[in-house]
């Protein structure tokens, strides 16, 4: 890209982006917050949540002075025996630029969330899905899904009696999981933006 990269800003709450000095173009990532996983009960597992998507474009911002910066929440894991997850990942955007959304929750017995959907940039990314939970009705213990990796990896690991499940991070889902120390999914990572600042 020509003038090279100068810079790089990160920004993992919301915010404003201002335009450097002398910073005609840069490239910006999108990624919507993951979903949390969900929980079951001492026998069965459920699944994990989905990733955020993720969109990516490189802007002309020769004439923009700021751009407003929303970063999306991770969702929260579910607690104790339920059929359903916890909550959904929000939503990130660059102004009017990019947008993406968060991964969903665990919407029934067993099945992972469902991955969010980049828009607006050269490159829209769906995150992936959560992993499926085991239930096989039998009264055996069984292990949770993972959650979904968005475009940053980082998901959460599934949960069972033995094992401690784990969140996701940077807008990945958070793991499923069977009853154990605390009978809860694991939350979904928060949204990431990052901007990648190109000099003249």
């Amino acid at each position: 890209m020509p003038g090279g990269l100068v810079s790089i800003e990160t920004f993992t709450a919301s915010g404003t982006w201002t335009r450097p000095p002398g910073v005609p173009r840069i490239e910006v990532i999108v990624t919507g917050g993951g979903g949390g996983g969900g929980s079951h009960n001492t026998d069965d597992a459920q699944g994990g949540g989905g990733a955020g998507g993720t969109a990516i474009e490189v802007l002309d911002v020769s004439s923009t002075t700021s751009v407003s910066v929303t970063i999306g929440a991770g969702g929260s894991g579910s607690c104790g025996n339920t059929p359903v997850g916890g909550s959904s990942g929000g939503s990130s955007t660059f102004g009017n630029f990019l947008s993406a959304t968060g991964g969903s929750s665990v919407p029934t017995w067993g099945v992972g969330g469902v991955g969010g959907q980049g828009s607006g940039g050269d490159i829209n990314l769906r995150g992936n899905d959560g992993g499926t939970g085991n239930i096989d009705g039998a009264g055996n213990s069984e292990a949770g899904g993972a959650g979904g990796a968005s475009y940053w990896g980082g998901s959460g690991r599934g949960g069972s009696w033995w094992g401690e499940k784990r969140d996701g991070v940077h807008g990945s889902g958070g793991g499923g999981t069977q009853v154990n120390s605390s009978n809860c999914g694991g939350a979904g990572g928060s949204g990431l933006v990052v901007v990648r600042e190109y000099g003249g």
